[in-house]
């Protein structure tokens, strides 16, 4: 089969829709943190209308020259009325400023909150009487087509919208529905098998933004849809539902009901102190009727599974030895792992043993601090073996973490004197 993006001309996606993009097959890593062993695409869009042409999205700075001769293949820079930035990104929007000096007469359209990003890739003042912001349910007509806007906030980040085509029923969707995957053949019928690199996209991109994903799929599930047109990776044109409800189930719940309250208590042990601690740290959380409680040893284990259940736990408890001043290491590459969901409101709270200094139990309670996780109650910590009190103590760290989870604590009294 031709790959049909190999060439300086636009591909057309529907009746005069083109996609004026760029490949990017030799991409291995994407933002430091996304491994891309297929590459990417910078995916951008141009809707002709009877009384004029919007672009939709740019493409990274370095594939201006790509982009440009894509878009001169299907239209005159003075026929470019709108201009459409879904996401400002630099992967999107790096040809953004030499378009808006090429196109004089096109306006240039955003979310509400993409102003403050936009001030840092180009001079506001070079666009004044140019930007305009739009929102939910906003339209801008091209003649005889129509684009409306959906404000979809942290998708994924503060930025983001989709854009719709209501004649076409296409919806160009951002980084929403996207993923990295190079294949210039282009289209999802015809393309390699992606389905990896799609859920891969979303668990890396979208998944600490579950809520954000609802409220968009909410948005955009009601709408007819012949097309999605992504800003990275194939255009869905086979099927394109089917990719909203994968998302769908991406991002719902897997493990219980909303009325059923989770404690996890996460420990590592050297020389079985910490356990004993985490066993008494569980036994005092159980003594909670409305929690459920689950105990696990991290030495060895994968973080990956660990990770979703997390996502749908509502109370996390962490126990490491002190070991050269510091939590071991598993404790800290399952916290550092806990970027790619959001745990912001958790219960959090820490535990460990130690011979010397017992850094460990602070230092873990800081972290969970920084990942806007709550931590009501402090944190215990034993020097070596720990002793009926210090168990005591773990007990009613959990206890109390559970009551707290339930919403059955009581108000502490704070000690100004011990605070100084």
């Amino acid at each position: 089969m031709t790959p049909i993006a190999h060439t300086d001309k636009a591909v057309a996606i529907a009746p005069q829709v083109f996609w004026v993009g760029a490949l990017d097959p030799a991409m291995r890593n994407f933002d430091i943190i996304l491994r891309t062993a297929n590459g990417t695409t910078y995916n951008s869009y141009v809707v002709r209308g009877s009384t004029g042409v919007a672009v939709i999205d740019t493409v990274k700075e370095n594939f201006s020259a790509t982009f440009f001769e894509r878009l001169e293949s299907v239209c005159r820079y003075d026929e470019i009325s709108h201009v459409v930035l879904n996401h400002l990104e630099p992967d999107h929007s790096g040809a953004l400023p030499e378009l808006m000096r090429r196109a004089p007469k096109a306006r240039l359209h955003f979310s509400p909150q993409g102003f403050v990003m936009l001030k840092g890739l180009i001079d506001p003042s070079l666009l004044e009487g140019r930007m305009v912001t739009v929102n939910t349910g906003d339209r801008i007509s091209l003649g005889d087509r129509t684009l409306r806007f959906f404000n979809t906030p942290f998708l994924h980040w503060p930025d983001t919208q989709c854009t719709y085509l209501e004649e076409e029923n296409l919806l160009f969707s951002g980084d929403f529905l996207g993923c990295h995957f190079c294949d210039a053949r282009l289209f999802n019928d015809q393309v390699g098998d992606f389905r990896f690199s799609f859920d891969y996209y979303y668990a890396h991109i979208m998944r600490p933004f579950r809520e954000h994903v609802h409220n968009a799929l909410d948005l955009i599930e009601p709408l007819p849809l012949e097309l999605i047109a992504p800003a990275h990776g194939p255009v869905l044109r086979e099927k394109p539902r089917d990719y909203l409800a994968r998302y769908r189930g991406l991002s719902g719940s897997v493990l219980h009901g909303a009325e059923t309250r989770t404690l996890l208590v996460f420990y590592i042990s050297a020389y079985g102190a910490t356990r004993r601690m985490a066993e008494a740290v569980a036994s005092g959380a159980e003594e909670v009727d409305e929690v459920r409680v689950s105990l696990y040893d991290i030495e060895g284990s994968e973080t990956g599974p660990f990770v979703d259940l997390i996502e749908e736990a509502d109370a996390l408890i962490f126990g490491s030895p002190t070991i050269n001043g510091d939590a071991v290491k598993p404790v800290w590459d399952l916290l550092s792992s806990l970027t790619v969901v959001n745990v912001k409101g958790k219960l959090g709270a820490a535990f460990g043993s130690y011979g010397w200094s017992g850094e460990a139990v602070p230092m873990v309670e800081d972290r969970l601090r920084r990942l806007k996780l709550r931590v009501p109650v402090p944190g215990v910590k034993a020097r070596l073996v720990p002793t009926d009190d210090e168990l005591a103590q773990c007990r009613d760290l959990g206890r109390q973490t559970a009551l707290h989870l339930v919403g059955r604590a009581q108000a502490r009294t704070i000690d100004m004197a011990a605070l100084g």
